[in-house]
């Protein structure tokens, strides 16, 4: 059983976000953690606050210390796309062209690490 984190509405281009998302999928907690960290990307920020918020509801829920919930693994990272904010902006002879403010839903779900035989 898996526990998850969704950031509705984040002021950010699925295009742009899915890459970073990508990176951390199948990762360990504390891997994941460090490479969102030292990313450079802006979306980094955005999937380090769900994937903490995540790991901060499995330890709610399981009652386990940091040290699980940092071996925990990320099992599914999933970015759709959210709501578009049209805008226009202005142009020379009374034209206007249109700008797409994009949006994400960010999903994070982490999941206890299967054991290996």
């Amino acid at each position: 059983m898996g526990y998850t984190n969704i950031h509705r509405g984040a002021r950010i281009s699925p295009t742009k976000a899915r890459p970073v998302a990508q990176m951390i999928s199948g990762k360990s907690v504390f891997d994941a953690m460090n490479m969102l960290t030292l990313s450079k990307k802006r979306a980094a920020v955005m999937l380090k606050n769900c994937l903490q918020a995540a790991r901060s509801n499995a330890q709610e829920a399981q009652g386990i210390s940091d040290r699980e919930a940092l071996a925990m693994v990320v099992s599914e990272v999933r970015v759709d796309s959210g709501p578009t904010m049209k805008r226009f902006q202005p142009k020379d002879r009374g034209r206007a062209h249109p700008i797409l403010k994009r949006t994400s839903h960010i999903t994070v779900t982490v999941d206890q690490a299967k054991k290996r035989r």
